[in-house]
């Protein structure tokens, strides 16, 4: 299902209607947008290196408000806009910090009307701040309903087309799950907090993530386990031989910078 834009968002052309273009300074200015924001970054670390894998851009407010007080005003008529955005929000700080490791940018998948435009945007953005294109990984938020998996498909496979890393974002929480993992195989998948929440004391959890690691072992994805806050937590998932965590035991957000990170003794 194709996003809807008003009117004055629309330009002519003699196949119909587009979306107008934003130029990378304007999307950097929220043009479209009534509201600012920034980013927070929070490490994404590789326990076995015992170093940064990546960096994951969460949008805030301005003064440091929450993700949500700014995703409340996303809606199907500035949807676009802000995807947009945001990637050169992230790929603009991420560049200013002189983060060095990838950077991880959500992206929303019903906001994305042609993989061509939004490329284009990150393009620009890589090139202006000298953010290398081989270090962007966009993650498919599955909390938000995929109304079309075949476009879904579609983004991925034009994203790896151009090099970027791709990844499925809280993986088990919403609507894509195994069918769209069948259908194509991104990068890596982060396992979603709630699966890791007290895993060390839930055996049913435990066994589900050690059979999703399993399968991703199999069919070359790389597993994050996101949201991990205890060292019960980790030692379960070290045992499981995962090795890529995120989460307040190594280290917050960060707003507006790359943070440091806390490697904890097992």
């Amino acid at each position: 299902m194709k996003p809807n834009f008003p009117e004055d968002q629309l330009l002519s052309t003699p196949s119909g209607k587009i979306p107008k273009l934003y130029s990378c300074a304007e999307c950097r200015n929220g043009a479209g947008l009534d509201f600012s924001f920034t980013m927070a970054f929070q490490p994404i670390i590789d326990w076995n290196q015992k170093n940064i894998y990546s960096h994951e851009a969460l949008v805030r407010g301005t003064s440091g408000e929450s993700a949500y007080s700014i995703l409340s005003k996303v809606n199907s008529t500035n949807r676009y806009q802000f995807d947009q955005a945001c990637r050169i929000k992230a790929i603009q700080l991420a560049s200013q910090i002189g983060i060095p490791s990838y950077l991880n940018i959500n992206f929303l998948p019903n906001a994305v009307y042609q993989p061509e435009t939004c490329i284009r945007t990150t393009l620009e953005a890589s090139q202006e701040y000298q953010f290398p294109l081989n270090r962007l990984v966009f993650e498919l938020t599955e909390g938000e309903e995929v109304q079309d998996h075949d476009h879904i498909i579609n983004i991925f496979k034009k994203y790896k087309e151009y090099g970027f890393l791709t990844a499925i974002d809280d993986f088990g929480s919403g609507y894509s799950g195994l069918n769209l993992l069948a259908k194509f195989q991104p990068d890596l998948i982060k396992l979603d907090m709630e699966l890791i929440r007290n895993i060390h004391t839930n055996s049913v959890a435990q066994k589900l993530t050690k059979a999703i690691a399993g399968v991703c072992h199999e069919i070359g994805i790389k597993v994050i386990a996101e949201g991990v806050e205890t060292i019960e937590e980790l030692k379960v998932l070290v045992d499981m031989g995962i090795s890529l965590y995120q989460g307040y035991l190594f280290s917050k957000p960060a707003f507006e910078s790359a943070g440091e990170v806390v490697y904890p003794t097992l």
